[in-house]
């Protein structure tokens, strides 16, 4: 049981982590973000992006912060996800 909520737990990351990525290359388009499928892509997205954004400014006119928030989902799905589902394993 506990196998298969992991497995759907990495996989929703995963596609999570996808859906950042067409997020920010949507940025590269004009109109692309005021299109309805990019209007809910933000509404998905920019919770996640937000605290990154507030503390990591932007390198004149290039924003890092969305690359450094793909890095802490990636550890987190990879080692963050493992270590806790560890944790369960021991616990049970």
């Amino acid at each position: 049981m506990l196998g298969q909520i992991y497995v759907i737990l990495f996989y929703a990351l995963e596609i999570y982590s996808y859906a950042l990525i067409i997020y920010i290359f949507m940025s590269w388009f004009p109109g692309a973000r005021e299109s309805q499928f990019g209007m809910i892509l933000a509404k998905i997205c920019e919770p996640f992006l937000e605290p990154f954004r507030k503390i990591i400014p932007p390198l004149g006119m290039i924003d890092i912060s969305p690359i450094v928030a793909i890095f802490v989902l990636y550890f987190a799905r990879t080692s963050g996800l493992s270590a806790l589902f560890s944790m369960l394993y021991r616990v049970l």
